[in-house]
């Protein structure tokens, strides 16, 4: 097996090459696949300059998990990121949101597909080893964690320091019937947006430390039955509501 981190599947790998987001060491594609997305796919590595070969079935097989991956795959190095001082920097009202304590690879994937889907400019992460993951979360999210502008802290409490010292808002979500909901948060003001795995509360030192703690109101008394993804596409998308109201 390579040493590389793998990315499998035409979107995965695509959005890669076109984000430019980790550099791709060796595309391959499977022997006889003629259709439409191979073609454009080998045109852009070309244009890139990029490494490719047409390999059989079973150098596919040795590289990937899974039967998912369509006769594609790439051998890539490390997700390039920025420094938080960078991120979203550009944005008049940047909307950046951490994603903390999210454990199972999909599940984060899919969450970051919604952040992506919905406009937020910015991704915070804590560091973490997510080589052993690159390809379940690159196609869980459709490509959107290659895309996705990404930079790291230490911990949320130093996310959350160094956004408010920007000038922005910093928001936690939390499970609290008695917080503000999310529908009455002005999300047009440039905000940070703290969303934590739903097997962990709310810390009392973060509580303290944003500038508010917002719920996600339920129909019905079933507190905790979303986790991190659907909480995260429903702030997302109402964000973007507002923001195109």
């Amino acid at each position: 097996m390579p040493s590389q981190e793998v990315l499998e599947g035409h979107i995965s790998v695509r959005a890669a090459i076109e984000a430019h987001s980790r550099p791709i060491e060796t595309l391959y594609i499977r022997e006889g696949i003629l259709n439409k997305s191979a073609h454009a796919l080998l045109r852009l590595a070309q244009a890139e300059q990029i490494p490719f070969e047409r390999v059989p079935d079973a150098m596919i097989e040795q590289v990937t998990n899974g039967n998912s991956h369509g006769g594609v795959a790439a051998l890539v190095g490390e997700r390039r990121t920025l420094p938080l001082a960078e991120l979203a920097q550009d944005e008049a009202a940047p909307l950046i949101i951490m994603l903390d304590g999210q454990e199972d690879p999909f599940n984060f994937g899919q969450a970051v597909r919604s952040l992506y889907a919905a406009g937020v400019h910015g991704l915070v992460l804590r560091p973490r080893e997510w080589a052993s993951a690159t390809s379940i979360v690159a196609r869980s999210s459709a490509g959107a964690s290659e895309r996705i502008p990404i930079a790291y802290a230490e911990t949320a409490e130093d996310a959350v320091q160094h956004f408010k010292a920007r000038g922005m808002q910093a928001v936690a979500l939390d499970a609290d019937p008695k917080a503000s909901t999310i529908y009455a948060y002005d999300w047009r003001q440039p905000t940070f947006a703290l969303i934590g795995g739903e097997k962990r509360g709310l810390s009392r030192g973060i509580a303290n430390a944003v500038d508010a703690v917002l719920q996600l109101p339920y129909g019905r008394d079933f507190r905790r039955s979303l986790g991190m993804s659907p909480t995260a596409a429903v702030v997302a998308f109402e964000a973007m509501r507002q923001r195109l109201s």
